[in-house]
């Protein structure tokens, strides 16, 4: 049986209104959702990822699953009870499985949570964006500064004793002082783990065609550094580039993407990677909403794909080197089925860079080598 982690993400692409940011697989919920239809698809699609890896994948537990958009607490808690009981049909849940639901702070989802938490969601990750009221009026954010507070409470009140804040920086027209702001209202709300990241202009969005006055280089770099600042003073360890955590209430499900673990993709737009003996297979789902649910075949044009054994370095890299604390050298031979010394030259070249550093069974960035993250990434993706 394999050690490598199972994961398991599920898509919910309908979201009231797309975010101008927003470069996710997400639809503006026109007409009323058939959540019964949708969950009936999902474990369609799950059936037939079965189907392709045999009983290999029915010997894993589940270690984790995320719920992501869009916008998942659009659903109700019911639908998520039958969704959960259906996989659990096929899959084993693992004893301390943790389940992440993504949900908006508005008003009427924030009601929802008792429900999703009897569900058997225990996690939530609570799209803020920030507390400022022209900053999520200039993000296309609906719901209200005092509707975030409220969601947090909300959620500690329906017995989430985890839970994430999103929060962005680097917005039109912020100051250090407003983003700083933003954080500290974020910590009296006690999350256990905070998302701070920032604003990225991504293609296809409508901030790329009509881009935004943000933060210049300068300013965003001393915003990112009093940031970090606030949150290690309030005891949130920094683990990957936009992620902080209290004392063991990291991701879990996260950190298996970045630790190059296996993950099943489920609903519209989602994707896999799975390890098979000596393989590492990825696949894709059909992304708009309609054609997934009608098609018999959920895979997209892509469908399944082998990574070739020369990529699987930069995919690994592109993920561990995230991590503040690195990777594990056997990690790296686990996950990427290939021998340490495939990647040697490189090790020794950015060791000597000053941007790793490499012990009997540890290599870790250093503060350089975070700050220089593509660099080390071209080097791999060059040597595929």
């Amino acid at each position: 049986m394999s050690t490598i982690p199972l994961s398991l993400y599920i898509h919910i692409p309908w979201c009231e209104r797309k975010c101008p940011y927003c470069d996710f697989n997400s639809h503006q919920q026109r007409d009323a959702l058939n959540e019964a239809e949708y969950v009936s698809t999902l474990l369609a699609d799950l059936d037939a990822d079965l189907s392709h890896f045999g009983s290999t994948l029915q010997q894993r537990a589940i270690q984790t699953i995320f719920i992501g958009g869009g916008t998942p607490s659009l659903f109700s808690a019911d639908s998520y009870a039958r969704l959960f009981q259906g996989i659990q049909q096929r899959l084993e849940f693992a004893d301390d499985i943790e389940i992440t639901l993504e949900a908006n702070p508005s008003s009427s989802e924030a009601g929802k949570f008792q429900g999703f938490r009897q569900a058997g969601i225990n996690r939530l990750s609570i799209g803020v964006q920030s507390f400022n009221p022209s900053h999520l009026t200039a993000l296309g954010r609906i719901h209200s500064s005092n509707e975030a507070v409220l969601a947090a409470q909300a959620a500690q009140q329906a017995g989430f004793s985890n839970f994430n804040l999103d929060l962005m920086f680097g917005l039109p027209e912020q100051t250090e002082a407003q983003a700083l702001a933003d954080l500290q209202q974020a910590i009296e709300l006690s999350p256990t783990h905070l998302s701070c990241y920032q604003l990225t202009i991504e293609p296809n969005t409508l901030f790329y065609h009509a881009p935004p006055v943000t933060p210049d280089d300068e300013a965003l770099w001393s915003m990112q550094d009093s940031l970090q600042t606030e949150l290690a003073a309030n005891g949130y360890q920094h683990y990957e580039v936009s992620a902080y955590s209290l004392s063991a209430k990291r991701c879990r499900h996260n950190l298996n993407y970045w630790q190059y673990g296996d993950y099943l993709g489920i609903g519209a737009g989602a994707h896999a990677k799975v390890t098979l003996g000596d393989t590492v297979q990825r696949a894709w789902k059909i992304k708009h909403p309609a054609t997934y649910i009608t098609a018999e075949n959920k895979l997209g044009d892509k469908a399944w794909s082998l990574v070739e054994p020369n990529n699987r370095p930069f995919e690994f890299m592109m993920n561990g080197l995230r991590l503040l604390e690195g990777f594990s050298k056997s990690q790296f031979e686990t996950r990427c089925q290939l021998p340490l010394t495939h990647i040697d030259a490189l090790l020794e070249k950015h060791a000597k860079l000053g941007l790793i550093e490499i012990s009997a069974e540890h290599v870790k960035p250093t503060q350089f080598g975070h700050n220089m993250l593509n660099t080390m990434l071209e080097d791999y993706l060059e040597s595929t």
